[in-house]
């Protein structure tokens, strides 16, 4: 199995997925990292440094609408939207209290995140 996975059905590659497999921690928790790590890295992949919210907002939607195609189903779209930008807001948030930009936030600070819970 590749490495690099298809971005679009799993952006996790498999040494991020093993790490979090290996933490020891509770299996709620590490479900909990693994899709705090699956929507930063969805994030990531969206995210400008120069895009101000509104671009952000808007790239993100597309983003999710593009996705939502290939199960031709809009209510997917708009669920998606809502989790990924309301994941981004906690990501946002925890990253300015911690004192990090959000890309740069590691497994390690999305498990404290995860014990914060």
């Amino acid at each position: 199995m590749s490495n690099n996975l298809d971005p679009l059905s799993n952006p996790l590659n498999i040494q991020t997925i093993k790490e979090i497999g290996n933490l020891d921690l509770p299996i709620m928790q590490k479900h909990h990292v693994r899709i705090l790590a699956h929507c930063l890295h969805i994030l990531k992949f969206i995210k400008a440094d120069d895009c101000s919210e509104l671009c952000y907002k808007n790239s993100l939607r597309e983003w999710c609408d593009n996705q939502s195609r290939k199960f031709d189903d809009k209510k997917f779209s708009d669920l998606f939207y809502a989790q990924l930008d309301s994941t981004a807001k906690k990501l946002n948030i925890f990253s300015e209290r911690i004192g990090k930009n959000i890309v740069d936030l590691e497994i390690d600070d999305l498990v404290l995140l995860a014990e914060q819970s």
